[in-house]
């Protein structure tokens, strides 16, 4: 069993020897052609953002094509033969902070002597604007960067991290305006990816205050190559943790639900972590909601990210910020001691959810190695 069978078939943009870029849809280890299976011309692009924006009526309607080629013994491209792509164009990139799991400890290991939650945390989902030019997809070396460390202190970070999150893509625009209803969620957000937002966080920590992360966040953000439809996931909904104080009346506090995705992280070659979504405090939607709230309009191809997936035990922290806790108690992995990533280091995350056919779906994977700083 690969996790992509029929009740997963997830989005990709691929090429065969260096030919266009086509759309394609993973079944097994094989990738379903769709501008050869099919005629319909947004199927023919290189991009996935004209599927996308055509709204959910049409994703439902090309599901159930896509279902049937699938269960017709249409033929597949062995994945051996393709080279895999940036799956859709981003138009605008927002990141959380919504695991209070992973909060908690930034805040414990930031400020020790201070509250470990901002007094807002538990009134909104908290996030920033990031580079949308600067996502790039699963495979993609990271160059490490250089940047200030502290006053006339300029060179390569030494605090290179990664950050286990999941992304929202938004397919369907919404007019400037008019916020979007947590309810709406699955009226715009066409699918969901792996994210690994790479933060380096010497750099992070000196620039931060007073208006947030900048560029110890923006030099690279990885996704994974193939989109998961929302829809694949209605056997993932689950409860959200308990949210109190009781959240504003448009972040729907009794609708909002989580997803239970299983995320495992490796390092050099060894599992360091297995954070879960599921214990993550704010939902997809009240994010969106939030996201929306101010009129702030969606535009197909817009990304939005979960933060930092970490759990309440060692064993599930999302980075390695929390798991050396700021550098101060190395962790194993690749048989020696660590903190923050090294050159040459390659990182995989790998996500799962359970199926509407009882079993498993294998999420696309995302994974990336650091290069050493340039200049």
């Amino acid at each position: 069993m690969t996790g992509f069978g029929t009740d997963h078939l997830p989005y990709g943009i691929f090429s065969v020897d260096g030919g266009p870029r086509r759309i394609g849809v993973r079944l097994g280890d094989g990738v379903l052609a769709l501008d050869e299976l099919t005629d319909r011309p947004e199927l023919a692009e290189k991009s996935l953002n004209p599927l996308m924006a055509l709204g959910p009526q049409v994703w439902r309607e090309t599901h159930e094509q896509v279902t049937w080629l699938a269960e017709d013994d249409s033929p597949t491209i062995p994945l051996s033969d393709v080279v895999m792509h940036l799956p859709f164009e981003v138009a605008d990139y927002v990141d959380f902070y919504a695991s209070e799991h992973h909060a908690t400890n930034v805040g414990r290991i930031m400020r020790p002597d201070g509250e470990a939650l901002t007094a807002n945390w538990k009134h909104l989902p908290i996030g920033y604007h990031g580079r949308a030019g600067t996502i790039v997809p699963s495979g993609t070396p990271v160059i490490r960067p250089t940047g200030q460390r502290h006053a006339d202190d300029i060179g390569p970070s030494r605090r290179l991290d990664l950050e286990a999150e999941l992304g929202f893509v938004v397919g369907t625009p919404s007019p400037p305006g008019e916020p979007v209803a947590a309810s709406s969620l699955a009226d715009h957000v066409f699918g969901v990816v792996g994210l690994n937002d790479w933060s380096a966080r010497d750099l992070q920590a000196w620039e931060y205050v007073p208006l947030g992360p900048f560029l110890g966040k923006s030099f690279a953000t990885s996704i994974s190559h193939w989109v998961t439809p929302l829809s694949a996931l209605d056997a993932a909904w689950c409860d959200l943790p308990g949210q109190d104080p009781r959240p504003a009346a448009y972040l729907a506090p009794d609708e909002a639900r989580g997803l239970d995705i299983d995320v495992e992280i490796e390092l050099a070659g060894e599992v360091v972590s297995r954070p879960s979504y599921a214990s993550t405090y704010w939902g997809p939607a009240q994010m969106l909601a939030h996201l929306t709230s101010n009129g702030a309009s969606l535009r197909t191809g817009d990304l939005f990210a979960s933060g930092t997936i970490s759990g309440p035990e060692r064993d599930q922290r999302g980075c390695l910020l929390e798991l050396s806790w700021g550098g101060q108690e190395p962790f194993t992995a690749g048989g020696r001691e660590r903190t923050f990533l090294e050159d040459g280091d390659e990182v995989v995350l790998r996500y799962s959810a359970p199926s509407t056919s009882g079993g498993r779906l294998t999420l696309g994977e995302v994974r990336g190695s650091i290069s050493p700083a340039r200049g």
